[in-house]
């Protein structure tokens, strides 16, 4: 039997990055390499965000980010530095660790439409000339946030 599915429904690629926001980037990157292998992590100490949406209004902010490969999967670790983001919000909240699984998507505009037909809006999100990003709360569904990630292929 074929299963046909509507255009209301989010068909998303395979899983590409499992982001965790965590207090102390380095300790935890040393904790995954030493722990379960996973690493070394390449660490970027400091990306600005300027004029990024949170919540419908514009925000600046900075983290930092480590990033290592588990096999297919990017493993990313993100420390929030200063400014409001979505990642000071999950440690205010007194959550550490698992924050977002990451796909990437060919078409931006199309995903984030299918989204909003679901009732999902983003919640953190800024769309650059080559790549764009949006994190989508399916926390009252999903339990976790999706995040959009679009690159511009040359």
């Amino acid at each position: 039997m074929h299963e046909v599915v509507n255009d209301a429904v989010i068909v998303l690629p395979p899983v590409h990055q499992i982001g965790l926001v965590v207090r102390d980037l380095q300790k935890a990157a040393d904790f995954y390499y030493s722990t379960f292998g996973i690493g070394p992590f390449s660490i970027v100490p400091e990306v600005s965000f300027n004029d990024v949406i949170l919540r419908g209004q514009p925000t600046d902010s900075k983290i930092k980010v480590g990033f290592a490969d588990s096999g297919p999967i990017q493993i990313e670790l993100i420390q929030p530095i200063e400014g409001e983001n979505i990642y000071t919000e999950f440690l205010q909240a007194g959550h550490e660790g698992l924050h977002h699984l990451g796909f990437e998507v060919d078409n931006f505009e199309g995903m984030l439409a299918k989204f909003k037909r679901q009732g999902i809006e983003p919640v953190f999100w800024k769309s650059y000339r080559s790549m764009a990003f949006a994190y989508m709360d399916t926390g009252r569904i999903g339990g976790v946030i999706v995040e959009l990630l679009w690159h511009k292929r040359s």
